[in-house]
């Protein structure tokens, strides 16, 4: 089948009142994505050029968000059902095309699926994705008759216990001819339990008309999985994040455990790269080869090269480790963070917008922000760069070979060139030259005998 015929109609007008939310449904989000993203990924992997949504509960929020001017929005005022819903779109389509009929809230529907649905559409006729289920309760049953499909029933409308028994059901999506569907769907009425324009009644009609129709499995069961709540939106989740977790150690990523492990985005790994417990990565992720990540880190949008090992609770996003880097525990890193190879940032040690040099290190409860700092620097504990005058971030820059003592405070604009020394306790304000020690005299003074309050 030529897929320039093809236009896929997504539906998502439903206001999806089991979410208990304020967002319309396929708003919601699967791995960091709105679940109608990843219907609208597969049906322009179809067909780009022929995307139609029909929105109504909130539609111009739907709009707004997904932002994607490729998509041809068709509205459907009253929500009277599915039937009523494709309708809206017709006026649309020629009449020697095919219409793909998709769900806003089915996401892991897949481009193998559909196409095995393409090959079994007969001419003029059906094509539905069905499944054999274990439990049929609350779906459409598909009726035949010698094997032949004749018609689909809703749950909710049978009234034959012995229908109640079909393991077949529909699962909603289906291919039909453009022609063929203006007249079925002039021919369906609401005259049901729900009192709704059932789409699946053009099966009945499309029967009497003398039009096959046939039927095709999914590639994977999960695929036909919809959300309507948010514990089916969590089971769908899981799901998900499985199989990325078994593609990833399929191409010999070691996940320690793939239940808890979530991809929202993509992630590109080397060789021998291990991943610990409840580690979420988020946009796009580079590991180079042997890169160990530990229990607990967030990685966003970032590249982290060979060798670098990010221990527990770490969260790294927009920044980008050279070799050999070592990171955390609890270290934070945003805002374009840049290390150089060998550095080494410690436990509770924040940095923002920051160039650390080869073989620098800050081990312990920093703050470094807005600085340019060079090759093998030692910064002491509690050190923090003071960057915001109120209404300007300001730059710090520190040369090679500084060291500087703990608990210091680094009062931007300021220049620290190389070789410097400075104290313990320091409050640099001014900036100092090449190798001289910077300190501020403190003078210590004892009381002999000194009673605490509690003691007098």
């Amino acid at each position: 089948m030529c897929n320039n015929l093809i236009n896929i109609v997504i539906l998502a007008a439903g206001k999806g009142t089991r979410m208990c939310s304020n967002l319309p449904k396929v708003l919601h989000k699967l791995a960091g994505k709105y679940i109608v993203e990843y219907v609208i990924d597969v049906a322009k992997e179809i067909n780009k050029d022929k995307i139609y949504i029909v929105y109504g509960f909130k539609g111009e929020l739907l709009k707004q968000y997904l932002n994607d001017s490729s998509i041809n929005w068709i509205l459907q005022d009253k929500q009277l059902g599915t039937g009523h819903a494709v309708a809206q779109v017709l006026p649309y389509l020629h009449d020697n095309e095919k219409l793909l009929i998709l769900y806003g809230d089915v996401p892991l529907i897949s481009k193998e699926t559909l196409e095995r649905l393409f090959s079994i559409q007969p001419n003029d006729g059906i094509g539905l994705l069905t499944v054999i289920s274990d439990n049929p309760n609350g779906y459409g049953r598909i009726i035949r008759n010698n094997g032949i499909i004749t018609e689909i029933i809703e749950h909710k409308d049978i009234i034959n216990d012995q229908y109640l028994n079909i393991t077949e059901i529909n699962t909603g999506i289906m291919i039909a001819n453009v022609r063929k569907l203006r007249y079925w769907l002039k021919n369906i009425t609401n005259e049901n339990a729900q009192k709704e324009f059932y789409l699946t009644d053009i099966v009945k009609i499309a029967y009497q008309d003398n039009c096959f129709i046939q039927s095709a499995s999914p590639v994977n069961l999960y695929e036909i999985k919809g959300v309507n709540n948010c514990i089916q939106l969590a089971n769908v989740e899981r799901i998900y994040q499985n199989i990325q977790a078994e593609i990833l150690m399929l191409s010999g990523v070691t996940i320690f455990d793939p239940n808890r492990f979530d991809l929202r985005g993509t992630l590109i790994c080397g060789i021998d790269v291990e991943i610990d417990t409840n580690v979420i990565i988020e946009e796009h992720v580079i590991l180079g080869n042997r890169v160990k990540i530990g229990s607990g880190c967030i990685i966003k949008n970032s590249f982290i090269g060979d060798d670098c090992n990010i221990y527990p609770y770490s969260v790294i996003s927009n920044s980008n480790l050279s070799i050999k880097c070592k990171v955390g525990p609890f270290s934070h890193f945003r805002n374009n963070v840049k290390l150089d190879k060998n550095s080494c940032i410690g436990n509770f040690v924040e940095m923002k917008n920051v160039s650390l040099g080869k073989s620098s290190k800050a081990k312990h409860l920093s703050y470094l922000g807005d600085a340019i700092i060079g090759a093998n620097v030692n910064i002491g504990a509690g050190t923090i760069t003071c960057n915001y005058d109120g209404k300007n971030k300001l730059n710090t820059v520190i040369g090679n070979n500084v060291f500087i003592g703990a608990c210091s405070q680094l009062v931007a604009p300021l220049d620290i060139s190389e070789n410097v020394t400075i104290a313990a306790g320091t409050t640099v304000l001014k900036d100092v030259k090449n190798k001289n020690l910077v300190l501020n005299p403190k003078k210590q003074i004892h009381k002999k005998d000194w009673k605490r309050p509690s003691e007098r």
